[in-house]
Formats: C-alpha cells, sequence, structure tokens
C-alpha cells in the first residue's frame, strides 16, 4: 500500500476532528511504503520533549513555529538511552511543544502520527508507541489552553485560580473533560497505529503528580522570590485529575496501556519538600527547566520505570 492511501486513510478517520484540517495542509515528506517500522516511536508535548526555559518562552513568541526540538533529559532521550536506541533508526521522538489532540494551533497527534510515518516509523518491526498528550486542548465551553491557565490564573493572586476560572474564561475548562470526548480525539490515531504498525505496544502515558491528593493550591517556586503559593488552584488541578481519569478510562475501552506517571513521582509535586518539576529559574529544583515541567530528575525516574514496563 503506498504513503498517499495511508494519508488518505488517516485523514478519512479524523474527518470531522480539527486535526483532520491541519493534516491536509502539512508539508511531510514522502515515506517508504514497505517500511518495517522503527522500534520506539514517541508521540505526545512538552511533558514528552521538555527543555529548557528559553525555548520555552521562544515557543510562546506569536507567530512562533512549532517547535519539535527535545530536551537532552527528556524522558523519551533518556529511555531511549536505557534502552540502547538512541541515536540509531530504530527510535523517532515525534513530540512538539504546544502539541495537542486535536485543538491546535501547534502541531496535533494527527501531524506528529503522519510525519512519524514519513520517516518510516510505523510497520511489523515497531514494538512500542508511546503517546503523551491531552493537557494542551481546548475543553468544555471555552478554548484557553494549557500555557493560558497556567500564566493568567494560576499566577493570578488576586483572583485566584479556582473552579469559577474556567466559568470565566480564565482556565481550561475542565468540566469538558471526560472520556468520551478523549476517546474520540485519540481513537483515529491509535486505529491508524494498529493498522501499520499490528505488533506494536501501544501505552498512553500520564502526567506526573502535580499536588498531592485532596491539596486544593499549587506552589511555584521562583529565583529571588521565593515560593508562590497559589492557595485557590481547583482549576489546573481538576482539569490534571479529569485528565488523568479519562486517559485510563479511554485506554481500557481501547485495549491499549496506560502508564501511570503520577504513581512513579507521588510525594514530589509542586508543593512537596522535594519537587521533580522545575520553578521559574528555580535551582533547588531545575534551574533553567521549563517551568512546572518535569526536571531532569522527574523524566529520569519516568523513563526508567517506563524501561521495565518494555523490558517486562
Amino acid at each position: 500500500m503506498t504513503y498517499s492511501t495511508r494519508y488518505r486513510t488517516l485523514t478519512t478517520a479524523a474527518l470531522g476532528l480539527a486535526s483532520a484540517m491541519l493534516l491536509a495542509s502539512a508539508p511531510f515528506a514522502t515515506a517508504d511504503p514497505g517500511a518495517d517500522g522503527k522500534s520506539l516511536v514517541v508521540l505526545g508535548d512538552s511533558f514528552t520533549a521538555n527543555g529548557d526555559i528559553g525555548a520555552a518562552l521562544e515557543n510562546v513568541t506569536p507567530g512562533a513555529q512549532p517547535d519539535c526540538s527535545h530536551g537532552p533529559t527528556s524522558w523519551p532521550t533518556q529511555l531511549a538511552k536505557n534502552l540502547n536506541v538512541w541515536g540509531t533508526s530504530d527510535f523517532i521522538d515525534m513530540s512538539c511543544r504546544g502539541a495537542s489532540l486535536v485543538s491546535g494551533p501547534g502541531f496535533t497527534l494527527a501531524h506528529e502520527a503522519r510525519s512519524a510515518d514519513s520517516a518510516g516509523s510505523f510497520g511489523p518491526r515497531t514494538k512500542t508507541v508511546l503517546i503523551q498528550t491531552g493537557l494542551n486542548d481546548a475543553w468544555g465551553e471555552n478554548t484557553v489552553r494549557l500555557r493560558q491557565t497556567l500564566l493568567n490564573c494560576v499566577l493570578d493572586l488576586i483572583r485566584g485560580c479556582g473552579p469559577e476560572a474556567a466559568a470565566a474564561g480564565r482556565a481550561t475548562d475542565y468540566r469538558g473533560v471526560s472520556t468520551q470526548q478523549y476517546l474520540e480525539r485519540i481513537k483515529p490515531v491509535v486505529d491508524y497505529v494498529r493498522y501499520y504498525a499490528p505488533n506494536a505496544r501501544i501505552v498512553f502515558v500520564g502526567y506526573p503528580e502535580m499536588n498531592a491528593p485532596g491539596q486544593q493550591h499549587w506552589c511555584i517556586n521562583v529565583l529571588g522570590v521565593g515560593t508562590i503559593v497559589q492557595q485557590r488552584a481547583g482549576a489546573p488541578i481538576e482539569l490534571w485529575d479529569r485528565m488523568d481519569a479519562a486517559q485510563r478510562a479511554a485506554a481500557r475501552t481501547l485495549g491499549v496501556e496506560f502508564f501511570d506517571a503520577k504513581a512513579v513521582t507521588a510525594g514530589h509535586g509542586l508543593c512537596s519538600p522535594e519537587p521533580w518539576l522545575a520553578g521559574i529559574l528555580d535551582p533547588n529544583s531545575e534551574l533553567m527547566g521549563t517551568p512546572v515541567h518535569p526536571s531532569s530528575h522527574g523524566d529520569g525516574v519516568v523513563a526508567a520505570a517506563l524501561r521495565q514496563l518494555i523490558a517486562g
């Protein structure tokens, strides 16, 4: 089957989703229709690609192009090195900062899957496909994304970032996050991967712990300022919790695996004595890390646990 046929298959499966519109204009190269596939394929967002604060700031500049560079200590990089496929043709990481399931404006999951396919990633030799995405999407009744939630809501110490912030359009509308919505957005790509990489294990990778169970506040450590505590952080907390539940349930429904990153990073959220998440130029976690994203140690823990899962 030619690559153009494979492209049409994915586009048809995604009809009715915003990702289909983005797919139509994506300038990717033609893949080898006889590709055997790569052993390890990664698709995801900034929690996957990670990187330093400089790259993150460039990514938020108006009109910035999608950034698909990868931090040298991101969990896919550390995992590939642990599996001895780093720097070989048997590994590809197509994750991009700002990527979403379907919402854009950055690359969507379908974009990443098509790009991976154009590089010959999917075939009978593909062993594992890891997917970490969803937090950057717009959900519910507003179009507020995670970046806006963090900058305009979590750091708003006057108005706070409680549940009412979603209704007011200051935070991602977590009320729209559901298993059905997540399932509808991710299923076309899962079906596509399954068809062209029939022997692959597909794993949804969850997000790390941000706050301890029952906690209603978030902390961000800032160099020269100290710890900023958002006492009313119900909106992002509920978003994280609902995303976790939707990923788990969608994985069960689709018959794929779910990797519980929250469990392996438990006790090391933003307000913990030893956070495995970067603050803002915080030397106690990750000086140059992307704020509210995993530190190199946190990514290392996730990579080690994923290696154990894959090896098992």
